[in-house]
């Protein structure tokens, strides 16, 4: 075949594996019928210089001559939000905001240019909407300044050229599936645009030092070329989690190169847009029925901050030969280990009961410590014994029934304190790592047999 033809590629859009033929399971990700083929010209794609100026570009440099400006993070004006991204924004990033479509992604950003403009130039790029709809939205969330300036554009030579001519502080992309270039054959939202669009924006952000933010979005079953092809090229990888119908986000950090990856961020979904949850604790636990078998508080740790969430359990016996057993919120396996560990260790037959597990709020935890309260929230609604509405527990639990040590419970601690908690159920091993425990007390277990019997006394 001749250079400069376009030739025949397959993609997988659920990860990006490039191939030459086409094939039913992708190699990368193990997924069925996902390759799609795409026209690339192998020549035109990536050539932006010319071979001298990429020549001059390679010359190596010492690492002692490399001279370094300490640049300020820039406040987005919501705390939860510089949280994820810890600390603010860095001048010159390239940020992927992901989720499903309608979870709240541009209005999030939308909220951001709004604060953001206050104090410098921020350019909206939007190929999904008109100016008339965005101004709708918009009117939604509040006044804004004359440096929010919006582009309606899809051609991403022309958006280039205009941000290189306006040089704003930040720039947002809503989205980077609707972007395409004209050197690449293949259509909007293939796997080559996308990727060719994002090179292009890493290069503007890093020549022009311009925090750029760029929306991806992806769908449950991954037919949708977005952040999971984009991830190892951007700085920041942020995802919202939570059902879209639901009124609570989590933002979460998957990537970021300029901070930690354990934090999260936790928003409302109101009428003026998304509000900043900064006490998601209480959020969670409002609402929480008294005296209700198979409801406990278990406590989890997102990075630095401790989180209190209500899990219910409802234990039935079944009606058939094989057990129905569900969870919402927690891993269902990790649920049936539980259950197998109540069984062998702590003398409960299970083996012919229903069991449904559910986390309050809508919100997802695969934290080990919960363990202790899916296994009291079992036990609660096996033997329809109530645990005290002021008590609370964290812990891991181990196949052998061992109740383990979890990190930070000084934090856990003073969090249920703080809350009005009156009880704590924590690891035997955890109690000299928890200095002050003042207006709650303190029960340690070594076992799930022990925990059982703490709630059985009424601790």
């Amino acid at each position: 075949m001749a250079k400069g033809k376009n030739v025949s590629v397959y993609f997988c859009q659920n990860c990006g594996y490039e191939s030459s033929k086409w094939m039913g399971q992708c190699p990368g990700c193990r997924e069925w019928n996902t390759m799609v083929e795409e026209l690339v010209d192998r020549k035109a794609v990536g050539k932006t210089k010319s071979a001298a100026q990429e020549l001059e570009a390679a010359k190596p440099a010492a690492l002692s001559q490399i001279q370094y400006e300490h640049q300020e993070r820039m406040h987005t004006g919501y705390g939860e939000l510089d949280r994820v991204l810890g600390g603010g924004v860095v001048p010159g990033s390239l940020v992927l905001v992901g989720g499903d479509p309608g979870i709240g992604k541009s209005t999030l950003l939308l909220q951001v240019c709004q604060k953001l403009s206050q104090d410098m130039d921020v350019l909206y790029i939007s190929g999904e909407e008109s100016p008339q709809q965005i101004k709708m939205r918009a009117e939604r969330i509040g006044s804004f300044s004359d440096r929010l300036t919006l582009l309606c554009e899809t051609n991403l030579d022309l958006v280039s050229k205009v941000i290189e001519r306006e040089h704003p502080s930040v720039v947002m992309i809503d989205s980077i599936q609707t972007m395409y270039k004209e050197d690449v054959s293949s259509a909007p939202g293939s796997v080559s645009q996308v990727r060719e669009a994002t090179g292009v924006l890493l290069r503007i952000a890093k020549e022009k030092g311009i925090a750029v933010f760029i929306v991806g979005h992806v769908t449950k079953e991954g037919v949708v070329a977005g952040p999971r092809v984009l991830e190892h090229m951007v700085d920041t990888v942020l995802y919202f989690e939570g059902d879209r119908h639901a009124v609570y986000r989590i933002l979460r950090g998957v990537k970021n190169r300029f901070g930690s990856t354990n934090e999260i961020g936790v928003f409302e979904m109101c009428e003026s847009g998304l509000a900043e949850v900064l006490n998601p604790s209480q959020v969670m636990l409002n609402g929480r029925p008294e005296e209700a078998s198979g409801s406990v508080v278990a406590c989890s740790m997102e990075g630095t901050r401790p989180m209190l969430m209500e899990i219910q359990a409802l234990v039935c016996q079944s009606n058939f030969g094989m057990p129905r057993r569900t969870s919402a919120g927690a891993d269902l396996n990790r649920v049936n280990l539980l259950m197998a560990v109540l069984e062998k260790r702590a003398g409960l037959s299970m083996s012919n009961c229903d069991a449904y597990v559910n986390i309050a709020g809508g919100i997802r935890m695969n934290e080990p410590a919960i363990d202790l309260g899916i296994v009291l929230a079992l036990f609660s609604s096996l033997k329809d014994k109530p645990v005290g509405a002021k008590t609370i527990c964290f812990g891991e639990v181990g196949l052998s029934g061992e109740v383990r040590a979890v990190s930070m419970p000084q934090q856990r601690v003073a969090e249920a304190a703080k809350l009005g908690f009156e009880v704590c159920i924590l690891p035997a091993v955890c109690l000299e790592l928890v200095k002050e425990a003042q207006g709650i007390k303190l029960v340690g277990v070594a076992n799930v047999r022990e925990a059982i019997g703490a709630v059985l006394r009424g601790c």
